[in-house]
């Protein structure tokens, strides 16, 4: 082979050797960036800090749900009142926590911003722990008329010592829900049971009859 002559511009390399080692490094780099941004992504979507799964958001009042609807058994429609009537399962005001605390505890310090609350006639500003996007609608009322428990979307709060999200409540798991619906349901009298009992065959005959079709057009929750 004939020896190369640098000199000719038509058999010189276009690029030095140090330009082309870094052109390399640099998309080897690009490839890194890209596959750690990719897999960070990811996993922070499918994390809580995405969908708040477990975490408890701060409340005005530490309110626990262990102590008032575990050990004392109080009812979830004590306090949510409009649960069986409307979209809305409804909050505590400030008038339903004195039912009880006008009375009891009604001087401890945990206690001082229900007080607060009915001194000055504003309403406890509670923080919601699950929320949907305003593009979608859910009603509480038709899911408790149609036997699905608290517990299927709220989790066993009556567990709870802080009230946590218990489900990242996503249009995936609503739609896998809504084309089974059948393994959510439960007795009307098991509905607001912290720890719902799942029927037997010949006790879902009697269950309200759900029809999986209609569930899963877009209107049923898209309005």
């Amino acid at each position: 082979m004939e020896p190369a002559d640098n000199r000719d511009p038509f058999r010189r390399p276009l690029f030095t050797a140090r330009a082309t080692h870094a052109v390399r490094l640099a998309l080897v780099g690009l490839v890194l960036v890209t596959t750690t941004a990719g897999v960070s992504v990811y996993h922070y979507y499918h994390s809580p800090y995405w969908s708040r799964v477990g975490l408890a958001p701060d409340q005005p009042v530490l309110f626990s749900h262990r102590h008032h609807a575990g050990e004392l058994r109080i009812d979830c429609r004590f306090c949510h009142t409009s649960v069986e009537t409307s979209a809305s399962a409804g909050m505590p005001s400030t008038q339903t926590c004195l039912t009880c605390h006008s009375q009891l505890f009604h001087d401890a310090p945990m206690l001082a911003p229900v007080m607060a609350s009915a001194e000055k006639n504003r309403p406890l500003a509670w923080s919601r722990v699950n929320t949907l996007p305003d593009h979608v609608h859910f009603n509480h009322s038709i899911h408790v008329a149609k036997g699905i428990a608290c517990a299927s979307c709220h989790g066993e709060v009556a567990d709870m010592a802080l009230t946590a999200k218990a489900r990242a409540l996503s249009m995936r798991e609503c739609i896998a829900c809504h084309r089974d619906p059948a393994p959510q349901q439960v007795a009307a009298g098991d509905v607001f049971s912290a720890h719902p009992a799942r029927p037997d065959a010949a006790a879902r005959l009697r269950l309200p009859a759900l029809h999986a079709r209609p569930l899963t057009n877009c209107s049923t929750c898209h309005h």
